[in-house]
């Protein structure tokens, strides 16, 4: 097999894509029970501090199905090393022969996080928008801006970060944007002047509280893709008039939607996927006032849609 690559022969490649469609298509799909994905995989390690991610799953009809491991080790930055490790491996669906090794350091899964993150906030988030408010400063805090600016007309980003070194930082290497980048202090005010809010981090307790979220405000949260991660208080999901989960199934044991259950704070009735807003299947925001969440906990066929696009554009080559 041939097609065995590293992140360094990934990276050109990225500026080629473009996957929107495939993605939301995807989502689709898998809404409508057209894909196999079986229960997330999962390791959380306390010495040294770390989560391994394992998902997997095909689309009936399709080409390949993909298996992804994705590691984020917080201590390896004191080791010299980065802390998001992994790979996507593709299959051949019809004789399970690989197709492809992608040994992405983890970087396809912020991708296609960030790119499923820009597609919920545009589709749920009013159209009139062009400020946006990011909470964290790691680098999926920086795809989510950069696609979120590649899909609505943002012309002004606020970032908040509990390390004010590190929002910096985030803002500087998101100049080339070429857009109104501020670091905010006082996240209470931010938020409650924000209307499109998206939070990146890996908090275990609520960051943002519900008497900040102010009528018309979308939030897309995709920081909380384990049970034990929580960036919202679960009071925010019950005053919500949306919320979406990228899966049901899934969202149930993980995520902002499992932690507003778990506190019985709202139902399973409430809940709506992503792929059936693309579809159109169910309605999304309908006024400008709502208040809509989407719950992202991140689903193979993302990884299936980004591994498969990497693949084609190597070939292409």
């Amino acid at each position: 097999m041939k097609n065995i690559l590293t992140w360094q022969q990934i990276e050109p490649l990225i500026q080629k894509l473009d996957v929107y469609d495939a993605m939301k298509e995807a989502f689709i799909q898998y809404s409508l029970g057209n894909a196999e994905i079986p229960p997330v995989g999962e390791l959380i390690m306390d010495d040294p501090d770390g989560e391994v991610h394992i998902k997997y799953g095909y689309l009936k009809g399709g080409e390949h199905y993909v298996i992804k491991i994705a590691s984020g080790f917080p201590g390896n930055e004191q080791l010299g090393l980065i802390p998001g490790q992994g790979m996507m491996l593709l299959f051949n669906l019809s004789t399970g022969e690989p197709d492809a090794i992608l040994i992405d350091d983890a970087n396809l899964t912020v991708i296609r996080t960030g790119i499923a993150g820009a597609l919920a906030s545009k589709a749920l988030a009013n159209q009139t928008l062009n400020e946006a408010l990011i909470i964290g400063t790691g680098v999926q805090a920086r795809f989510q801006a950069r696609y979120l600016c590649d899909v609505m007309p943002i012309n002004k980003l606020s970032i908040w970060g509990r390390d004010k070194d590190k929002a910096k930082m985030a803002k500087d290497d998101l100049a080339d944007l070429n857009i109104e980048i501020e670091v905010q202090s006082n996240l209470e005010e931010s938020v409650k002047a924000s209307r499109l809010i998206i939070t990146t981090t890996s908090a275990k307790e609520p960051i943002l509280k519900a008497d900040w979220i102010q009528s018309g405000t979308h939030i897309t949260s995709v920081g909380s893709d384990t049970p034990e991660k929580c960036e919202l208080d679960f009071n925010i999901l019950s005053k919500a008039d949306i919320i979406v989960a990228d899966s049901i199934e899934q969202n149930l044991i993980r995520g902002e939607i499992h932690q507003a259950i778990k506190h019985k704070a709202i139902n399973e009735n409430q809940l709506i996927e992503i792929g059936e807003i693309f579809d159109g299947t169910k309605t999304g925001r309908t006024t400008e006032d709502q208040i809509s969440i989407a719950d992202l906990t991140g689903v193979a066929i993302q990884d299936l849609v980004i591994a498969e696009a990497v693949l084609s554009a190597h070939r292409d080559k």
